[in-house]
């Protein structure tokens, strides 16, 4: 396999390095590190190695002189088939085709588990996400944040992770309550009673608000209106909260998502663990009372100010519920809390780490991604999104014009913390031009041909009938590299916490297969190449399958 060779060169190119170090009595600086990385073009070998670059100071020779010795002992290990040197020093490896063969054999053999690497060793990582206000249906950067948290997950446990998903209800504070006179204020509207409630300056003026006060109505009757006003607005909230919940958890379920807890901000203050995340602040010093109030030490991290949490009347602040929230999660036993955040929140990071740290934890141990905003286009314009003004696209709106695969994929095409163009007309469309159907549609392909061959009465191809040597085309070989690349991308993509990389190796894979396909007959060709090339054609559907389960997008059969 690809990455057990790499792995092994690397070790053969530090040995090689060692030796001459010793034999000239050369000190190897500890920072160089030698490693294998993919070339930047085509045509330059399968692996690329900067060592001699690094190293020609410390070796007091020529770059390329260093490169031209060392690659003649690389080109001595079987796996090798040529190495050259080009640039300034550069060492490009290109590996002997029996690893394609290795490759194939251990795609088909892996199947579904094909790519799963173990760089998580089993350790608890949380991802919560989403967990927008219950104030109101999802817009399309709840999607894009709901996305990116849910395919960052499936990523994670691919690299051997325990993963749990989280989305934290913020059913506390006064949004909740504005919510409650915004619905008790559209019930009086339907029964004529309007100007009994005046609509809230700051209420939630979106359309949907008339639907839950029209379901109130429908289920309680016009009774409530003669409810004093402090005793109805925490029963409109109540019943305001439910349905709006309701909607989210059917569209994130609807969107391919299943969360392992639904976490109530509520709860948090249940208890004494707001007075036990104080005494524990208290103790390790980054907790004090003055003016009345409880602060957060923030300044010996570097904060500009100490931060409030708990206010003089006794109200805890926003950092508060945080601050006991992270707690929790990590008294849960999280090795690592992955937060899905706007980007608005961006200046909040540094202060959320500082209290990481306060409770003795690495502040590393809390990563947030952060969120940028999405602009829906149509025809070419921007489509307007404001929650208050009642004119925004919800994320029910484009799953039901574009479909989820669509969705899922645009939402993840781009860094999350890049601003993203989410451009209708083009999800839509039947044609390479849209990434997904190129994606969905290479799927396809590779489907039609295996019923193609079956219909034909061909014998599928066994592992016995494998020999690399038929497959020699560069764009074989091209579509071979690709494949190897998975679990190489699927690390990459864990460590960076980066869904974009699936997206983008699931692209580079299709665009292989098209131009493998565009050259490389498969049915009517000889039977020992159409049967290796038929397993060639396995192990990258194989592969595409994976990638595309990690993004939660179908792999359709036909198209």
């Amino acid at each position: 396999m690809v990455e057990e060779i790499k792995l092994s060169l690397e070790d053969k190119i530090r040995g090689i390095v060692t030796q001459m170090a010793q034999e000239r009595g050369v000190e190897i600086p500890g920072r160089a590190k030698i490693y294998l990385e993919r070339p930047k073009r085509e045509g330059q070998g399968d692996w690329a190695c900067s060592a001699a670059m690094q190293l020609c100071k410390s070796f007091g020779v020529n770059p390329r002189e260093l490169a031209d010795e060392i690659s003649a002992k690389i080109a001595e290990d079987p796996s090798v088939e040529t190495v050259e040197v080009a640039g300034p020093g550069f060492i490009n490896i290109t590996l002997s085709k029996g690893w394609v063969g290795d490759l194939i054999r251990r795609v088909i053999s892996a199947g579904a588990d094909y790519g799963r690497v173990n760089d998580g060793g089993g350790k608890k990582v949380q991802v919560e996400f989403v967990s927008a206000n219950p104030t109101g249906p999802l817009h399309m950067g709840h999607g894009r944040g709901a996305a990116v948290g849910d395919i960052t997950a499936s990523i994670l446990s691919y690299a051997g992770w325990n993963v749990e998903r989280e989305y934290y209800i913020n059913d506390a504070g006064l949004q909740m309550e504005m919510l409650g006179r915004s619905a008790r204020s559209r019930y009086f509207e339907l029964i004529g009673r309007g100007d009994e409630a005046p609509f809230p300056e700051e209420g939630y003026h979106g359309d949907y608000m008339y639907d839950i006060a029209r379901e109130i109505l429908d289920e309680k009757g016009p009774s409530l209106a003669d409810l004093p006003e402090e005793e109805a607005v925490p029963l409109f909230t109540d019943l305001a909260y439910e349905r709006t919940l309701k909607w989210i958890k059917r569209d994130l379920e609807d969107f391919g998502l299943k969360f392992d807890v639904w976490f109530s901000e509520r709860s948090l203050y249940v208890g004494d663990q707001v007075e036990r995340t104080i005494e524990a602040l208290k103790a390790r010093g980054y907790a004090y009372e003055a003016e009345g109030a409880i602060w957060f030490k923030s300044t010996a991290f570097g904060d500009e100010k100490d931060r409030v949490l708990i206010r003089s009347n006794g109200a805890p602040t926003y950092f508060m519920s945080d601050v006991v929230y992270h707690k929790n999660k990590y008294d849960r036993g999280f090795d690592l809390v992955i937060d899905v955040w706007g980007a608005d929140h961006h200046g909040y990071i540094p202060r959320m780490k500082s209290a990481v740290a306060a409770m003795g934890r690495d502040p590393e141990d809390l990563q947030v991604l952060l969120i940028q905003f999405v602009t829906l286009l149509r025809n070419g314009e921007p489509v307007s999104m404001s929650k208050r003004a009642g004119a925004f696209v919800t994320l029910r709106d484009v799953m039901d014009e574009v479909g989820v695969d669509a969705t899922r994929f645009f939402f993840v095409m781009r860094r999350c913390d890049s601003h993203l163009d989410f451009d209708l007309e083009l999800a839509k469309r039947a044609s390479s031009d849209n990434p997904v159907y190129y994606v969905q549609y290479a799927h396809a392909r590779m489907c039609s041909i295996e019923r193609e061959s079956d219909a034909r009465g061909l014998e599928r191809p066994s592992m016995d009938d494998l020999d690399p040597s038929l497959l020699s085309l560069p764009e074989e070989l091209r579509l071979a590299t690709v494949i190897a690349k998975f679990p190489e991308e699927i690390r990459k993509a864990a460590r960076d916490m980066a869904p974009h990389r699936i997206a983008y190796y699931a692209q580079e894979l299709s665009e292989a297969f098209h131009s493998f396909y565009n050259v490389a007959r498969i049915i009517g060709e000889e039977e020992p190449v159409r049967r290796n090339r038929m397993l060639l054609m396995e192990a990258a559907r194989i592969a595409l399958r994976n990638a595309l389960g990690i993004l939660g997008v179908s792999a359709p059969e036909r198209m």
